[in-house]
């Protein structure tokens, strides 16, 4: 076990590398993209990455505090769900309603992979493969469907 400040450490530098190893990969739309922290433009839909224990997750998630707006904001996505398909695959889970760690209430479409650990450099080419290919096509998907939420701000 890792103490709090190692651990913060590894995390950091999983997170540098990951950053530096996307670096040159350009965005779908061609504009400039931090892969990291990557920014969709509207204020309640993130793209979320993680790992924690041996589990991986990438996701795009809705998080208005609004549950009608929440909602909305998921019809829209379901309509688009054609796109999504075309975009980034099969395989997705779609959450309508999830409760978070912090009991907030988002819903989310997301991918996971199990039996990797950033604490493992070893699982490290693994992880960062499973991250880049799932942010490319979140990417490629959210440079086309971003306008289709512009009217729900």
């Amino acid at each position: 076990m890792y103490k709090r400040q190692e651990a913060a450490r590894i995390r950091q530098e999983f997170w540098t590398t990951f950053g530096r190893y996307m670096s040159p990969v350009p965005s779908f739309s061609d504009e400039p993209v931090n892969w990291v922290n990557y920014k969709t433009g509207e204020k309640f839909i993130f793209i979320r990455k993680d790992q924690s224990g041996k589990k991986a997750y990438i996701g795009l998630e809705l998080q208005h505090p609004d549950e009608g707006m929440r909602a909305l904001y998921f019809e829209q996505l379901v309509q688009l769900k054609n796109i999504f398909l075309a975009s980034a695959g099969e395989g997705w889970i779609w959450e309508k309603d999830f409760t978070d760690e912090n009991g907030k209430k988002i819903t989310r479409i997301y991918k996971e992979v199990e039996g990797y650990s950033m604490f493992n450099k070893e699982h490290w080419p693994e992880l960062i493969r499973f991250f880049k290919e799932n942010m490319i096509l979140l990417d490629e998907f959210w440079s086309q469907a971003k306008y289709s939420f512009e009217a729900l701000r």
